[in-house]
């Protein structure tokens, strides 16, 4: 369920009371260069019943492995960004969900503190990820509007929970969750940004087969090496009009009878999603030059 300080904390399966078992690993897995996950399916022996330690003895073959957020065996992920203090950072958002789908990790996109935004702001927002194949929903746990959506999204599967910090994750947890009790900060006055209050990644029994993973909030991300000509198959939405096209293999950025761009021009596009793949490609293709 979490790892501290060389501490794996160990749910029995089916347990309804959550009991947490605090485990070492055994040295076996040190040789083998093997160190338990959050998500990890494990066999642990009791070494104390009464005061609930063990030792973990195998980890079972992982389904996935994702690097960040550093977790295993993962059915979906949910990237929360809030529509208001702080301000979204979509080409963030865009690398996130790059992130997931290089790693084979079906993303659902939250947009939280739809309260403190006017409902047209967020529905825009909506209708352009919902045009790139996202399912988007829109939520705040103000008024709990969204809810009952996200809570039917994540019903029997795992679940990571990622975002920047100052999103309300940790609140949309602990509505999910109340006895879950995690704890929230508040945004920075000064830079109107999160404080990180998620320390390490911890998975969170919320009834039978639904869990999820909380993790720690971040402000940047790196997008893992690919070439530069492979980024436009992360953005779906072109597809809708790549193969008008006049050369196979367009780029959509210099290219003449370029129809994404048509679109992009005839508002089909969103000029928001089409800037953030102009500053990825650049960034993808100048940093392989080095």
């Amino acid at each position: 369920m979490k790892g501290v300080g060389g501490f794996y904390y160990v749910r029995p399966h089916h347990d309804i009371n959550n009991v947490l078992f605090e485990c070492k690993a055994k040295g076996i897995f040190r040789n083998k260069k093997i160190k338990p996950s959050v998500g990890d399916d494990v066999e642990f022996e009791i070494t104390d019943s009464a005061v609930l330690t063990g030792n973990i003895t195998a980890v079972h073959e992982r389904k996935n492995t994702l690097i960040r957020p550093a977790v295993t065996n993962v059915d979906q992920a949910v990237i929360i960004f809030a529509l208001s203090e702080p301000e979204p950072n979509f080409n963030l958002l865009d690398r996130f969900l790059i992130m997931m789908a290089m790693q084979g990790v079906s993303t659902i996109i939250c947009l939280n503190k739809s309260d403190l935004k006017d409902a047209s702001y967020g529905e825009e927002k909506k209708s352009i990820y919902e045009q790139a194949g996202y399912r988007v929903v829109i939520c705040s746990t103000y008024d709990g509007s969204g809810m009952d959506a996200l809570r039917e999204l994540i019903h029997g599967k795992t679940t990571v929970f990622a975002g920047p910090s100052g999103v309300g994750k940790s609140s949309i947890l602990n509505s999910l969750k109340p006895e879950a009790e995690v704890k929230t900060g508040n945004l920075s006055e000064k830079i109107k940004r999160g404080k990180h209050t998620t320390r390490h990644s911890e998975l969170i029994w919320i009834k039978n087969d639904t869990y999820i993973m909380d993790t720690p909030g971040f402000s940047s991300l790196y997008i893992p090496d690919m070439e530069e000509a492979e980024l436009k198959e992360y953005y779906g939405e072109f597809s809708l009009y790549s193969s008008g096209c006049r050369y196979n293999g367009c780029l959509h950025i210099n290219e003449p009878d370029c129809k994404v761009k048509l679109a992009l021009e005839e508002g089909f596009i969103s000029r928001l999603r089409y800037d953030n793949y102009i500053q990825l490609y650049n960034e993808i293709k100048n940093r392989r030059k080095w």
